[in-house]
């Protein structure tokens, strides 16, 4: 059985792993003396990490609804 979130779970996980890459970002980078180079790959790695888990579907995001996919059948 694979391991797969519904939507709403994907959203939330996404967002809560948005925020906590982001204040360890700034976080580090502000105690530690980086290179612009060295910041970029690291935001690089964390969108490669979410986007992995996107396309291998554990992740099954909907956007909060932003996005339909599916078109109302009038």
């Amino acid at each position: 059985m694979k391991l797969q979130l519904n939507s709403f779970t994907s959203d939330i996980f996404i967002s809560i792993y948005v925020v906590i890459t982001l204040y360890f970002r700034f976080k580090f980078e502000s105690t530690k003396n980086l290179d612009p180079i060295v910041s970029i790959v690291l935001g690089l790695s964390f969108v490669a990490i979410i986007w992995s888990l996107i396309k291998l579907k554990i992740l099954n995001p909907n956007w909060f609804g932003l996005f339909n996919s599916k078109k109302a059948k009038s």
